[in-house]
């Protein structure tokens, strides 16, 4: 269990993401201001930035990646890689509760509608491919730097951009990832 230090600390991470969605999808991206998003969330600019180096960084912040990796180390050894994947990930996102799917919904939708955030969206897909390729290569018992370790990784991430990209209110992102996913495990034909 996390300690007062640690549950105070998600609290106000929460927060802050919480008040600069809002102002967000209220005055447009490009009209908020951190100063705004500091007063909404009642913290100091100094707290804002202790949490996030930059105003992007409110939206790009995605802990989700690390959690799915966590539930993809502890499936069973007999899974295929990809089937890991996809009980790894409908135990994370099954797992949310409402007001966190809701929040990765509007935080997407803002994603998708900012080009300079999408641009920085892909520059973190790199960092998931290494952190995906390192699970997946000690799963199969290879290296991270090879080929079709990275090639399988890059595949994941591509299943989760086409996802993101195209969720909305009529079809949600665990939907689509899954549907995805099971694409990819027929051998992505067409």
């Amino acid at each position: 269990m996390a300690g007062l230090r640690e549950r105070k600390r998600a609290r106000t991470h929460a927060q802050i993401q919480q008040e600069a969605i809002r102002l967000f999808r209220q005055q447009g991206y490009a009209n908020t201001r951190v100063d705004q998003i500091c007063e909404a969330a009642e913290v100091s600019p100094s707290t804002f930035f202790r949490y996030f180096p930059t105003k992007e960084d409110v939206l790009l912040d995605d802990r989700l990646d690390e959690q799915v990796v966590e539930a993809f180390r502890a499936q069973p050894a007999e899974l295929t890689p990809i089937q890991a994947v996809r009980e790894a990930f409908r135990t994370v996102f099954t797992a949310l509760p409402q007001e966190v799917k809701t929040w990765e919904t509007e935080r997407q939708a803002v994603i998708r509608s900012v080009p300079e955030l999408q641009a920085r969206m892909l520059q973190t897909f790199t960092d998931s491919i290494r952190m995906l390729a390192a699970a997946v290569a000690e799963r199969v018992g290879r290296s991270p730097d090879e080929l079709e370790v990275r090639t399988f990784a890059g595949a994941l991430i591509g299943v989760s951009l086409s996802a993101m990209m195209y969720a909305d209110e009529d079809a949600d992102y665990i939907t689509l990832m899954d549907a995805g996913l099971g694409q990819l495990e027929r051998g992505l034909t067409l």
